[in-house]
């Protein structure tokens, strides 16, 4: 207790105007990363276009709409998924399918963590230092790095609610609520993998806090309960490419980068582990500590469930940078709380630094996201014309159609649009309207190519094309009597060349079809390379 007191005394000043004005402005400064997520959240596209989403879809829904209870208590990549399961069934079958509302909630239950970090501050940090560390906890949480946690649903809400969970779940532990703090631990667990080692964090806290011994024991003996579980009942193999060589030094390298991927693959867990050892019993600091733990164990996790030989560094994915803001925040806190000498204005400058720093290097990485995800937006026009091959080409699972259907989901209602009007699935072209558009040897303005290997239906087609040195609007798919059976999506970046690209799909069993680029209302036909 003296320690804590000494902290309280030396850490900033607690009056005057001057520190009130500033715990305004830092507080309203951490609302800006937040707004920013949700903006992003609110703005991405309608369409869920990762496999994940539909195959869970596809597994848990019969082809009436109904829910397969059974089927929500089964394994998705060899994890627990039954909260994340329900979240899409409830969002296909009550809110359209719509990505947008899953993100946002993402946002959302990122927002829960920063008040619940906030809420586990010393109670001797003065004001101004727990609303910067606040902005700091802000910036990490709601990193731009993170965006692939609110640019598609598929990945928030299966990592998000567990993550949230947890946090609560050491919290709760942090203060002295043992079965509150037990129930968010199981709910943890129901979410995904990243639940699994909360009970040892919530351990951890517990005896950080000074405990009896049953208080920390219990959640030891159901971490390696559940552990056992979920090991001896998980489905063999290997998931998601995941190597079962031993291949430490590899396993090291995921490990290292999923806490410091924010910024590289520097750990920040041998310092974690310093502060720790330093602070030892200490109930004011007894969720930190829990905090840290939790951060590096996900991270092990990561190594030793998602390394893999076929891909980079799985560590480095955007979504697994939030083991590293767990990880950081709970760094920034100890370092304050065992330097008490360290004065209010160089917390306040090294924590919104260090957050805004964060969040403007993130900028790169949120960008790499949209780019990968907008090719896959075809998958929306691929499902409403039931082409099943081109699903397959994506990576959808076809057997969803009838669910999603009889659900009312996007694409399958009213909101789906080619984006092309007045053109739709179903209407029609003028031909005699349509004019060429030139080959790629064309100096001009205007010019496009289709390079896929034939133009038919059920194909994923593809190509680039500029018109009057801009990208078109949008493309659409005819068949030879002008009848609208396709379209895609334009304004995609390629690695082959610095023209804009384009993808579209056309319904099975189309013929004679041609490909239309749309441009202030002019049509422009393309050919394929080399014809």
């Amino acid at each position: 207790m003296t320690a804590s007191l000494a902290v309280g005394e030396r850490v900033g000043p607690r009056g005057g105007s001057r520190p009130r004005v500033g715990v305004v402005v830092l507080t309203a400064l951490a609302v800006v990363p937040v707004v920013l997520a949700l903006w992003t959240a609110a703005r991405t596209s309608r369409a869920h276009v990762l496999l994940d989403y539909w195959h869970v879809l596809a597994k848990v829904t019969a082809d009436d709409g109904s829910l397969r209870w059974g089927q929500v208590l089964t394994y998705h990549l060899d994890q627990p998924f039954v909260v994340p399961s329900l979240l899409f069934w409830a969002d296909a079958a009550w809110l359209g399918g719509d990505n947008r509302v899953l993100t946002v909630l993402a946002v959302l239950l990122l927002a829960v963590v920063v008040v619940v970090l906030r809420a586990m501050l010393p109670g001797t940090f003065s004001p101004l230092v727990k609303a910067a560390l606040t902005a700091g906890f802000a910036f990490l949480v709601c990193s731009s790095h993170l965006a692939e946690l609110w640019l598609q649903a598929t990945n928030g809400i299966s990592w998000v609610p567990a993550v949230t969970c947890a946090v609560v779940a050491v919290w709760c532990a942090h203060r002295g609520r043992v079965w509150w703090s037990w129930g968010a631990a199981v709910v943890a667990c129901l979410c995904f993998g990243a639940g699994l080692p909360v009970w040892f964090a919530v351990a951890l806290t517990s005896a950080a806090r000074g405990e009896r011994r049953w208080r920390w024991l219990t959640p030891v003996v159901a971490g390696v309960v559940v552990v056992v579980v979920w090991w001896v009942t998980k489905p063999a193999g290997p998931q998601s490419l995941a190597t079962t060589a031993v291949d430490p030094d590899r396993r090291l390298s995921v490990f290292a980068a999923a806490l410091g991927g924010l910024w590289s693959a520097d750990v920040p867990v041998v310092a974690l582990v310093l502060l720790v050892s330093r602070v030892g019993r200490d109930a004011a600091v007894a969720g930190w500590v829990g905090l840290a733990g939790y951060a590096v164990l996900v991270a092990g996790l990561l190594a030793l469930g998602r390394t893999t030989t076929a891909v980079g560094n799985v560590g480095l994915l955007g979504r697994y940078g939030l083991a590293a803001a767990l990880a950081t925040s709970a760094l920034l806190v100890l370092v304050v709380y065992v330097r008490p000498g360290l004065s209010s204005r160089v917390v306040v400058t090294g924590v919104v630094t260090l957050g805004l720093v964060t969040h403007a290097i993130g900028g790169g990485k949120q960008d790499q996201a949209r780019a990968a995800y907008a090719p896959l937006e075809v998958a929306a026009v691929a499902l409403r014309v039931e082409a099943p091959q081109a699903m397959a080409a994506l990576s959808i699972e076809p057997s969803v159609v009838p669910a999603a259907r009889a659900l009312g989901a996007f694409p399958f209602n009213d909101h789906f649009t080619l984006g092309c009007a007045p053109y739709e699935l179903g209407s029609r072209v003028d031909l005699s309207r349509v004019t060429a558009l030139p080959g790629p040897a064309d100096a001009g303005p205007s010019k496009g190519v289709i390079d896929s290997p034939a133009v038919t239906g059920d194909a994923v087609l593809s190509g680039w094309a500029v018109v009057g040195g801009q990208a078109p609007e949008c493309v659409l798919v005819v068949d030879g009597t002008g009848a609208v059976v396709g379209g895609g999506v334009s304004h995609l970046s390629r690695a082959d060349t610095p023209q804009p690209g384009w993808r579209a799909v056309a319904a099975p069993g189309a013929a004679d079809l041609t490909v239309l680029a749309v441009q202030s209302g002019g049509l422009y036909r393309l050919s394929r390379s080399g014809g």
